[in-house]
């Protein structure tokens, strides 16, 4: 009887730290580091969850699109999943935005618009510890050069009126625009167990 008490008790001491343990990770786990309030460019975030990749092209925007080229998009892991658990963005999010130029318009499967080089790097940040006055806790940051050299090594953030008043007017979750993609919707606020893209529904 006192054996199955205490391997009770160690089971649910064990939960309770386990449970403890995955809510300081939401926290405590960073994916960017800021010195001297500059952002210093971010690696590996190939491996971070792909959320979509949106395009604007000239072609569609009388010529002169602000944003002509292709956005892959990559947000940090542990953020997804608290997004999937919480349906918010955690203080500590990262997202990135990889350029990519237009290239051929055409292909053997038909006319289209297809992916050209890499032109760029832009993240985003929710932090209150770094960003305390800025709309939301988000700052903006690009690591992309003007003439195209290889990209900077830090980032300075963007003054508040160049990018939070666009997102703040129109991004439908808290200064990000997931209504432009379905991965993020399909995994807004499921449980932090589910897999979206595992399930029959679309």
């Amino acid at each position: 009887m006192k054996n199955t008490f205490l391997i009770s008790l160690a089971i649910l001491i064990g939960l309770v730290v386990t449970s403890c343990s995955q809510k300081a990770d939401y926290n405590d786990v960073s994916y960017f580091t800021i010195e001297n309030n500059e952002l210093k460019r971010p690696v590996d975030y190939r491996s971070w969850v792909y959320v979509g990749t949106p395009l604007t092209p000239n072609d569609m925007n009388n010529g002169k699109a602000p944003f002509p080229e292709f956005h892959n998009v990559y947000i940090d892991p542990v953020s997804y999943d608290y997004w999937k658990a919480n349906g918010s963005w955690r203080d500590g999010t990262i997202l990135i935005k990889e350029l990519v130029s237009v290239g051929s318009k055409a292909a053997v499967s038909g006319n289209g618009y297809f992916m050209g080089d890499f032109i760029g790097l832009e993240a985003t940040i929710k932090s209150s510890e770094h960003f305390p006055d800025e709309p939301g806790n988000w700052a903006y940051f690009s690591f992309t050069t003007p003439a195209g050299e290889d990209l900077k090594a830090t980032s300075a953030p963007f003054k508040t009126n160049q990018c939070n008043a666009c997102h703040a007017s129109a991004a439908q979750d808290d200064f990000v625009f997931t209504q432009h993609y379905p991965v993020l919707n399909a995994a807004k606020n499921v449980g932090g167990d589910v897999i979206p893209e595992n399930t029959a529904k679309r």
